[in-house]
């Protein structure tokens, strides 16, 4: 097999773990209705707990562990990873909310803004300068949540609420470093205790589910955790396989599912506004795109311009040196002892 083709089957791979990964995300909207008549909260709750199990039981079969020791000598990274497990817990809250409650297409819209939230994150953040093609799809998108406004008669504080968490929790995640695998423990470590409390508590008041709705109503509950985790290895495997602006296209699937399956499955309505804030969305994702994908061209033809200058340096100064050093051999005199001649 050819480095090409090994390369082939790496993308290959790598898309179909994507794939894998944004189409479970896509999906998950058909799942959370499976738990009623559990609530939102007691949902999330389920989830943390479970999460932890499932992420412990993995990192047993891969036998990584030792991030752990350094990271708990690291207050500030502990900082994050708390802040970051306040925010993905407010994310997962009011998705599950939003689904279970029929708003399953304004929590796709969160997602389909949240890329233009990062960005603006990343202006007023972390000072980073746009390109023309950024600042245009960050204003179309302004646009689009001003029309949408208009079209749900309020603000659509679902999908901005789910956008600006789940890009805080971005930006923490970036702040921590850690992979997703190790990252996704971390947060769920914080989240166990907090969790597993709520659920007691709800039991000795008499409102938890689990073990009131029978045994497949509980089995549903507790696999939440792999339903968390497995769409979340898929995405590590593709991550280390594809280059980032690939993956960066592959989010948008997660959303697209979610808007489908609020149209066809939950039927809910798309007024003409909604319509058109939900294009004004895409036009500012394929300005994202676009550029994104641009730059990635420009950037591997530097690169290429780069190698091909450093190779032709290169053989100059082979051309260079060669003639030099032959002439320089040739100047030389031979100290070799000449034949012994008999007296």
């Amino acid at each position: 097999m050819t480095p090409q083709d090994q390369q082939d089957r790496v993308d290959r791979t790598g898309l179909l773990y994507g794939f894998a990964a944004y189409g479970m995300w896509g999906l998950v909207p058909l799942f959370w209705p499976l738990l009623e008549p559990a609530g939102a909260v007691e949902i999330l709750a389920h989830r943390m707990v479970w999460s932890l199990a499932a992420v412990i039981l993995v990192l047993l079969v891969l036998r990584r562990w030792s991030w752990i020791r350094p990271l708990l000598r690291q207050p500030r990274r502990l900082g994050m990873i708390a802040l970051a497990a306040t925010v993905i817990s407010v994310n997962w809250g009011l998705y599950i909310w939003g689904v279970n409650s029929g708003h399953v297409v304004e929590t796709a819209l969160g997602y389909f803004i949240n890329p233009l939230v990062s960005i603006a994150f990343g202006v007023l953040l972390l000072r980073e300068r746009l390109r023309p093609a950024q600042w245009a799809a960050v204003g179309v998108g302004v646009v689009a949540v001003a029309v949408l406004t208009v079209g749900y008669g309020k603000l659509p504080w679902i999908a901005l609420t789910l956008a600006f968490s789940f890009a805080t929790y971005g930006l923490a995640k970036k702040r921590v470093g850690l992979d997703g695998l190790e990252s996704l423990a971390a947060e769920t470590a914080v989240q166990f205790l907090p969790a597993l409390g709520f659920l007691i508590w709800l039991g000795a008041h008499g409102g938890a589910t689990f073990a009131s709705e029978g045994a497949g109503h509980a089995a549903l509950l507790a696999s939440c955790g792999f339903v968390t985790a497995l769409p979340l290895i898929c995405f590590g495997a593709s991550a280390v396989r594809l280059p980032l602006s690939t993956i960066g296209m592959l989010q948008y699937v997660a959303p697209t599912f979610q808007f489908v399956l609020g149209l066809a499955v939950f039927h809910e309505s798309m007024p003409p506004e909604r319509w058109a804030g939900f294009a004004l969305v895409w036009l500012a994702l394929a300005l994202l795109t676009w550029d994104a994908l641009h730059t990635a061209r420009r950037a591997r033809r530097a690169l290429a311009d780069a190698a091909a200058r450093a190779a032709a340096l290169s053989a100059t100064v082979e051309a260079d040196v060669v003639p030099e050093v032959a002439a320089s051999d040739a100047a030389v005199p031979d100290a070799r002892p000449g034949p012994i001649s008999g007296g």
